[in-house]
């Protein structure tokens, strides 16, 4: 299955909610949520949904609001059903320790489609080493950082006049002179994405796997 390429504010109306995929701008006063809460398409009467939509309408949310495709997301389940825990909670955790996903919680891009751009052209060092896959799996304890190169760019030049610390407890941490970050911790279930209801997604896939 091919990544969603609709507009954002669409895919927003399609899942009732907001997925913030354009960042800082999804809480201004034009977001498509705000002015028409409807899905996109020809209106018409809309029943109670089954719980097999229920299901598919949140694994979707959770694929739009990553950004990545039905196989990919499909093999996060896999993972994370191997892993000791609850299945739900580990699937989030993993879709969280995505290199894109850490670009973004350390404010250092304004959503997860930008975040994916500064990876795939090479502006980011984990570890010392250029990494340009956005699918990257973090650990604890791992070194990411923009390249010292690329910091004199127009981009991170005015994003270091605006880029905020992380609070303290977070388990990011994030040097804003340097753009240097750390992973200090694994994501708590309250630090993690809430858009969509992970426990969900893994009722929809339990069917199938």
């Amino acid at each position: 299955m091919a990544r969603n390429l609709e507009p954002s504010c669409r895919q927003c109306r399609a899942a009732g909610k907001k997925l913030f995929l354009k960042g800082e701008r999804c809480y201004s006063e034009s977001c498509a949520i705000e002015r028409r809460n409807t899905p996109p398409g020809p209106r018409r009467r809309r029943g109670k949904p089954s719980d097999f939509s229920r299901h598919l309408n949140e694994k979707q949310t959770g694929r739009h609001t990553f950004g990545i495709m039905e196989r990919q997301f499909r093999n996060y389940f896999i993972k994370a059903k191997k892993i000791p825990g609850v299945t739900g909670d580990e699937l989030l955790r993993l879709l969280e320790r995505r290199l894109d996903n850490v670009i973004y919680r350390m404010k250092i891009a304004s959503s997860r489609k930008q975040a994916r751009q500064l990876v795939n052209h090479r502006h980011i060092w984990v570890n010392g080493r250029v990494v340009d896959l956005p699918s990257y799996i973090v650990r604890v304890g791992d070194e990411v950082q923009v390249k010292e190169s690329r910091q004199q760019k127009p981009y991170f030049k005015a994003l270091k006049e605006n880029v905020k610390s992380l609070p303290a407890e977070y388990w990011l941490a994030l040097d804003t002179e340097t753009f240097k970050g750390k992973v200090l911790r694994l994501p708590t279930v309250e630090e993690m994405e809430s858009t969509f209801n992970p426990h969900l997604v893994v009722e929809y896939y339990s069917n199938q796997v």
